[in-house]
């Protein structure tokens, strides 16, 4: 279960995020290890009613889309019908279609799962279509629909497309989308408080839905089951939510218990669901202006993948309806997720779950959901260099850590004949063992003796490959191998990192950007002239953006370069910890390029890059509270960031029309600037946030 503390954090991120006005209640709730471990409710699940708690029921709009993708696939598993099959084949409305391309082939059942069917996204008509009757959906479907894109050639968020999945797992299965649903997931599940329609709940355990008008909150009716149910038309509450997430999260265990799993899906189904299958397009913004893009969006089946550059893989779906607002979140490689369920219209609770997950979970390199072959992917022993992945699902193989060890001895004694024996042929031709060994003097001359550093755990991004921490007086470097995929393994590649030498270009480069970036001088140093076509004004506003975000910096270990023309050096500030990247030309003296990035995964040394990451031990058992200041960064984060409520002073000059977050038409807008969003057609109610804005998941 969660510490007092971790919970207490977390109930705070949802508590101030209700605060803020964007529906008039929030459930919540978080699981670990396939249970439901904390749950809270704030405000009233009808206005002046009762707070909600865990099995108060609500709509979750398109989250549905999670259910009815898994009955696409227990079909599939059944042998009922094939992803590749056309989709007139069993709807044949369909048929005679134009798809606006005529080589695009057929729009099979693959193509509406991953909304790459082509339709034009369709989320304000949509919503409104959930009574239709199946007739007139049928009607509707005859008389030929529009495209966007021919099939399988680019997503597009589709809930069309999932109103005819649902008329497959009729056809396919011969009894109604509901009752298959009912009978083949929720039932064995235990599922209990889940259905299409609200008469089937007691009225004083239902949420009550609601929209923000002219005189307040205003209450919403509820649509009945209809054609467009596959989409959206699933109620339920925090508690058999939880069991749902779970079956996800539990879809990624050690082969050895692959086969203790109850779920009525298969496993390597739920798997193949968190998958990428088509790109989004969607991104969230970069984090420093004139950096990479951020990383792609994905969607599975009926599921968003997001692979986080400090978590790994993190799956989700909102759920956007008149009235209601929904998500559920969960980490993989941990098992870790987050339900957040509102009463007001688009409600933004991917928000919520977003804080709250990433206030409990830990960075690390060590996060895993590829399954390794059985046997394959458990540590024997801890060698040299072996860290908390070692032993680990998807961590490093016995050989790994032994190779580890290895190269350790040779290091400290170089021998060719040990090391004939512990690389393939290529390391030796790739850099002659006499400048191999001529390195290591030079190492120790800058760093010292040196030893491996106990205090900085070692990391493994995949079995075959490791990385760890030489330390000594002078300094700490990086030392990475990599293994071959021959029996048994050997070692292909060793990287050893090499600091600047005392009174080098180099070494006088890294301090004159360590002085410029302590000092504040809006001025680029003169010490330090810039290489033709280097790009003088971007370096200085990225250096001084990190600057800003880290505060005063010092360096630390070196992760890599050559030590004389290039080096990645962590600089470890008063808030964050980050990585400056160095390039000089030896011989003139100039600098040719620097950048900066956030440290984001793996251990570091100073502070934490970000202090939600203390909140919660990897186990999520918090022994002991940290800092205060650290217990309440989500809470500043959010009152920057997180829609709903009002304004700060500086918004005022920012006014729009109204939008999700309930903003009366010509109110200053939140900081995340929703109503500018209108500009590009896309409805802000399905918009989704995180650290700006990005489209609704």
């Amino acid at each position: 279960m969660l510490s007092d503390f971790a919970s207490s954090a977390a109930d705070e991120i949802v508590r101030r995020f209700h605060e803020r006005g964007g529906q008039p209640a929030i459930s919540y709730g978080i699981v670990r290890d396939g249970k439901l471990v904390h749950a809270a409710g704030f405000g009233h699940r009808s206005l002046g009613g009762k707070s909600p708690d865990e099995r108060t029921v609500f709509r979750i709009a398109s989250m549905s889309k999670s259910f009815t993708a898994s009955a696409i696939m227990l079909l599939r598993d059944a042998g009922e019908l094939a992803l590749a099959d056309p989709a007139a084949t069993y709807v044949p409305e369909l048929a005679g279609w134009s798809n606006g391309a005529a080589d695009a082939g057929p729009l099979t059942i693959r193509h509406l799962l991953t909304m790459t069917a082509g339709f034009p996204t369709d989320d304000p008509w949509g919503d409104r279509q959930q009574g239709l009757p199946i007739d007139s959906f049928r009607e509707l479907l005859a008389g030929g629909v529009t495209f966007n894109w021919a099939p399988g050639t680019r997503f597009e968020y589709s809930n069309l497309g999932y109103a005819v999945l649902g008329l497959i797992i009729a056809a396919a299965s011969g009894v109604p989308y509901d009752e298959f649903v009912r009978t083949r997931l929720l039932a064995p599940l235990g599922m209990t408080r889940t259905g299409f329609a609200a008469d089937e709940f007691p009225a004083a355990e239902l949420a009550t839905g609601y929209r923000r008008g002219p005189e307040g909150w205003q209450e919403l009716p509820f649509d009945p089951y209809g054609a467009f149910a596959p989409m959206g038309g699933v109620f339920s509450c925090v508690a058999d939510l939880a069991t749902w997430t779970a079956g996800f999260a539990a879809a990624f265990p050690p082969d050895a218990t692959a086969g203790d799993d109850p779920h009525p899906l298969a496993t390597a189904s739920r798997r193949l669901m968190q998958l990428p299958q088509a790109v989004t397009g969607w991104r969230a913004p970069d984090r420093i202006p004139g950096g990479p893009p951020a990383a792609p969006s994905y969607y599975g089946f009926g599921l968003f993948v997001d692979e986080d550059p400090a978590f790994g893989r993190v799956v989700s779906h909102s759920g956007g309806y008149p009235g209601f607002g929904s998500n559920m979140r969960w980490h993989p490689a941990t098992g870790l997720g987050v339900i957040a369920l509102g009463n007001g219209t688009y409600a933004q609770m991917s928000a919520v779950t977003e804080a709250v997950l990433r206030a409990l979970l830990p960075r690390s390199t060590a996060y895993q959901v590829a399954l390794a072959p059985a046997g394959a992917g458990a540590g024997a022993g801890a060698g040299a260099g072996a860290g908390p992945a070692a032993g680990a699902p998807g961590g490093p193989w016995p050989e790994t850590l032994a190779a580890a060890g290895a190269v350790n001895r040779l290091l400290q004694d170089w021998d060719d004949a040990a090391a004939d024996t512990l690389f393939t042929e290529n390391v030796a031709l790739d850099r002659p063992y006499p400048e191999r060994r001529a390195d290591l003097a030079v190492l120790r001359t800058r760093i010292g003796a040196f030893t491996v550093d106990a205090d900085r755990p070692a990391e493994s991004d995949t079995p075959a490959q490791r990385r760890w921490w030489l330390t000594g007086e002078g300094g700490t470097v990086a030392v990475t191998i990599q293994l071959n995929p021959q029996r048994p393994p050997r070692v292909q590649s060793l990287t050893l990192a090499m600091p600047p030498g005392e009174e080098s270009v180099l070494a006088r480069a890294l301090e004159a950007v360590t002085e410029w970036l302590n000092g504040g001088a809006a001025d680029w140093p003169d010490s330090l002239p810039l290489a033709p076509g280097a790009d003088g004004g971007l370096i200085a506003r990225r250096l001084r953006m990190a600057a800003a975000w880290a505060g005063p910096m010092t360096p630390g270990a070196c992760q890599a370069g050559d030590g004389r023309a290039s080096a990645a050096v962590e600089m470890v500030g008063e808030h964050a910890t980050v990585t400056l990247f160095l390039l000089v030309n030896p011989a003139t003296g100039e600098l040719r390029q620097a950048d900066v990035a956030v440290l984001t995964r793996g251990a570091t040394p100073g502070p934490p890059v970000s202090a939600p990451a203390a909140l919660i031990a990897k186990s999520a058992i918090v022994s002991g509270p940290p800092a205060p200041t650290e217990a309440a960064w989500w809470v500043l984060l959010l009152e920057l960031l997180l829609p709903g409520g009002d304004p700060g002073p500086r918004d005022e000059k920012l006014r729009g029309d109204s939008c999700s977050v309930n903003c009366s038409p010509g109110t200053p807008l939140p900081r995340c600037g929703r109503g500018r969003q209108r500009s590009q057609k896309v409805r802000s109610g399905r918009n989704r946030f995180r650290y700006g804005l990005v489209p609704y998941r």
